[in-house]
């Protein structure tokens, strides 16, 4: 390509096959996709802006009325094009989450606020309706009702309102745990008794023509299962599915069937809503983005806490649907000369004998939680409920191996693909897994550097924003 010439869209496209996403608009080509800045940095159109880093700007013919967009998606050489669209998108999404915030410790809202972050980013005007809950127990409404812009986003909260009496909810709640399928008004009892949130339901009614999408997560909340079904046509629904009991009632059938898309965070998430029951047919796995801390200190870690001996870390809830007793339990009848040190919400309830070989640090900073990750001697994942699982992630970037729970799909995925972690399921395995890791530096930095490598190859935001704006510009193209 020469400066300042223009192609049709087949002829670029003919040149950018290699492009994860691509986005023509007659006569020139619009991408966010890494390579295609390499194949545009020559070139200078009246009307556009190319700027470096995967971020490419509309581009048009200086006095083009009206931009008649294409889209096509390119794998292994071969485009797949989609319809013609005669109008720019509103490029105006909302997202609807129960909690939300950067002090919200939770993966589905973590990866709720990265998207939306990452799509302010990339020139989206970004809503997000949530509640004014902070804790997942009690869903009080312990902040206000407001309207405020944080980081380039419009957060608004709405009250919940919250049942009188829990008692029925509760004993609902202990049949569905047992394993019982209550009836359908019981299972709406239930949902109904956890929370509502009128004034956002409301709010979609009123607004949903304003925006090209609506995006839920995660699928298990009157957030999603109630107000998805008002804005169906515009919804997208990214339900960080596990394999729980919830996910199995009648209550919850049409989350994955009914919305306009799914976003799934991972093959086995995919895999399991498909064992459960019908998908609607757009759906996709985008996987999730993760930062890459600039810099590690583990020893800070240590000095802080006064922690000299080798330990085991685990990051997250401390409550028995991530696994938490179980490993604690698990550990206690081993005779490892480590220690398994906890951080995160919850209490930890540890033994009084174990206290001294399990050592609760509580809430860490991001900081921390990373010079942690980089000081353990491995990462351990007791949790069966996961759909991507950020905290395997976050110790890969930190260059340190898994220990992963036998029976968690998504996490012994990971290990399997990437050569970063192994799994365990008996105190034994766990001791033996952890004595090889210790005498053999070698191999459990191999592991490590493994486990980094395949983070930085797969879950990176630019090509995941990549993948979710062009399933965002698809539905606006098939809603026409």
């Amino acid at each position: 390509m020469r400066p300042g010439e223009l192609h049709t869209s087949e002829e670029l496209f003919d040149q950018l096959v290699h492009a994860d996403v691509v986005r023509a608009q007659a006569p020139v080509v619009v991408s966010k996709a890494l390579g295609v800045w390499e194949a545009l940095q020559e070139q200078s159109v009246t009307g556009g802006d190319v700027r470096e880093g995967g971020e490419v700007a509309p581009i048009a013919p200086s006095g083009t009325a009206c931009w008649h967009w294409r889209y096509a998606t390119a794998r292994n050489g071969q485009l797949n094009w989609g319809p013609f669209m005669s109008e720019q998108l509103k490029r105006r999404v909302a997202f609807v989450s129960p909690r939300f915030g950067a002090e919200i410790i939770g993966g589905a809202e973590a990866v709720v606020r990265d998207i939306a972050l990452g799509l302010v980013e990339r020139d989206w005007s970004v809503e997000v309706l949530t509640t004014c809950a902070v804790n997942p127990y009690t869903w009080a409404n312990e902040l206000p009702e407001s309207s405020e812009v944080h980081d380039g986003i419009l957060v608004r909260r709405f009250e919940n309102v919250l049942a009188a009496s829990a008692s029925k909810e509760h004993a609902v709640h202990g049949r569905i745990y047992a394993g019982e399928v209550p009836s359908l008004d019981d299972q709406v009892t239930w949902l109904n008794a956890l929370f509502r949130t009128p004034g956002l339901f409301e709010a979609l009614l009123r607004e949903k023509d304003t925006f090209d999408a609506v995006i839920f997560a995660p699928y298990l909340f009157w957030t999603t299962t109630v107000c998805m079904p008002a804005v169906a046509d515009r919804a997208v629904v990214m339900p960080c599915l596990h394999d729980e009991v919830y996910a199995y009632l009648d209550v919850m059938r049409h989350v994955l069937s009914l919305p306009a898309s799914v976003w799934f965070l991972s093959g086995p998430e995919h895999d399991l809503a498909h064992r459960m029951g019908p998908v609607t047919p757009n759906h996709s796995v985008i996987g999730s983005g993760m930062e890459v801390p600039k810099i590690y200190r583990p020893d800070k870690f240590r000095s802080e806490y006064g922690i000299d001996s080798p330990f085991l870390l685990y990051v997250g809830r401390r409550e028995a649907d991530k696994g938490w007793p179980w490993l604690v339990d698990l550990f206690s009848r081993t005779e490892l000369p480590v220690k398994l040190v906890c951080a995160g919400a919850g209490d930890a309830e540890v033994p009084p004998r174990l206290r001294g070989r399990v050592i609760d640090v509580g809430l860490l900073s991001i900081d921390q939680r990373n010079n942690a990750l980089a000081a353990a001697l491995a990462y351990v994942q007791p949790s069966l409920n996961e759909s991507y699982s950020r905290t395997v992630m976050e110790s890969w970037l930190a260059s340190r191996p898994v220990l992963a729970r036998k029976g968690s799909t998504v996490v012994e995925w990971h290990c399997a693909r990437s050569g970063g972690g192994t799994a365990f399921g008996t105190p034994r395995e766990l001791a033996g897994h952890a004595e090889r890791l210790l005498a053999d530096t070698a191999r459990a930095k191999e592991m490590g550097e493994r486990g980094r490598a395949y983070v930085l190859e797969n879950y990176q935001w630019p090509h995941v924003l990549d993948l979710i704006e062009a399933d965002l510009f698809s539905l606006k193209a098939n809603s026409r």
